[in-house]
């Protein structure tokens, strides 16, 4: 073996039941983990000789959780205005900000999410803005936020609703009306395609390339349908003028939060939109939260939208991601689609299907291992791998809550 290489090492679960998400159970199932890849998985398959064994009996093996909406490490917790980066208050359009350059991977909040078996999550600026910036997915272990990113953009973010209002009053500035909100995003969209139109013209005509626009650069890939608008929506006029304005424009979009998507939940379910919905776990925080209820997980599937479950972390502590699908559970959805809520499904939602949300081969060794039936609140995560690599073992590591 090369000085200084490591000798890879195949890693093997044994003796436990299997939920790979999108096939049948595994009843004492056994999965092969090469270079942090899932090599094989099933029943009566043989461990190699040398492999490290990891022992389930009697437990449960999922993939890692997925979260579509955090302020993970941008709003850290136990801090207050230093670990506050997720809004830009003086100016409300902010296209060109990346939630990426405003993670702090030492946030004790990741820690909150490996315990959680939480292993990807999108991190989001915040909603005090019409346009707040660009989302970001991230593994949820690792000292250089760098060496974390999945896909270093998911979507940007927009608001509408009671944030963007409450915060242009408190600056003085604009949107004071959900009318200006809209209108401050339809400028933003048509600014970028005219500069679109100006680089094309510029290249046709061997002219002077316009100067660089980071806010209308970063809008590009929205236009192209190549990025979707992530934008947060809790009432359902909200939701509808995010469809408006999304028609207007022929974008794609996801609606985040969506606290009374249940509502309209047969019209929005005909046009094909995700629905990433929470934070539900707690008592409505305001006026456009008042609907907040788990019965909505069941209104959205029975809608035949694709939805994921959030957690908003930290609104709610992103440990609690699978409690808020057992939560819908209690109120009438079934297992499967509460599981799908938390792994596939924000897998699909952000693009990251190929790689995360379910046990399959040549899929990414995001694992975690439950000490029981996980939708059973009195199971726990005992272990959680990411990229194959043990990041929480409860035998050895402390749980911060």
């Amino acid at each position: 073996m090369t000085k200084g290489f490591k000798e890879v090492t195949m890693k093997a679960i044994v003796d436990g039941t299997i939920l790979p998400v999108t096939s049948k159970k595994i009843e004492d199932g056994v999965i092969l983990i090469e270079h942090g890849k899932l090599k094989s998985l099933g029943k009566g398959i043989t461990v190699p000789k040398g492999a490290e064994i990891i022992s389930a009996r009697g437990k449960f093996i999922l993939p890692g959780l997925i979260d579509a909406h955090t302020h993970l490490g941008i709003s850290e917790v136990g801090i207050r205005e230093e670990g506050e980066d997720n809004n830009e208050y003086p100016e409300p359009v902010n296209p060109q900000l990346r939630a990426l350059d405003g993670i702090n991977p030492q946030d004790k909040g990741f820690e909150y999410a490996r315990c959680g078996g939480v292993t990807t999550v999108a991190v989001a600026p915040g909603s005090a803005n019409p346009i707040g910036g660009v989302v970001t997915a991230i593994k949820t272990n690792g000292k250089v936020v760098d060496d974390m990113v999945v896909k270093e953009q998911v979507g940007i973010k927009a608001a509408f609703g009671e944030n963007p209002k409450r915060v242009g009053h408190e600056q003085k500035r604009t949107p004071w009306t959900r009318m200006s909100t809209a209108a401050l995003l339809r400028s933003a969209l048509v600014k970028a395609q005219n500069y679109v139109k100006d680089m094309e013209w510029a290249d046709r005509k061997k002219e002077k390339m316009p100067d660089r626009d980071l806010a209308s650069e970063s809008l590009i890939p929205v236009l192209k349908k190549e990025l979707p608008l992530r934008i947060h929506a809790h009432r359902a006029d909200d939701i509808v003028t995010a469809v408006r304005v999304a028609r207007e424009f022929a974008v794609d979009i996801v609606i985040e939060h969506g606290t009374e998507a249940h509502k309209i939940a047969d019209w929005l379910g005909s046009l094909n939109i995700p629905v990433v919905t929470g934070p539900a776990l707690g008592m409505p925080s305001k006026i456009e939260t008042q609907a907040l209820t788990f019965k909505a997980l069941r209104i959205l599937k029975d809608a035949g939208i694709l939805f994921a479950i959030m957690t908003d972390h930290p609104v709610v502590g992103i440990n609690n991601l699978l409690l808020c699908a057992i939560m819908g559970i209690r109120e009438g959805l079934d297992e499967q689609s509460a599981i799908e809520a938390v792994t596939i499904n924000p897998a699909k939602i952000l693009g990251l299907a190929d790689r995360l949300g379910s046990l399959e081969t040549g899929k990414d060794a995001d694992i975690i291992i439950f000490s029981g039936d996980p939708f059973d609140v009195r199971s726990r995560v005992v272990k959680t791998l990411i990229n194959g690599e043990i990041v929480f073992d409860a035998d050895k590591n402390e749980t911060p809550f």
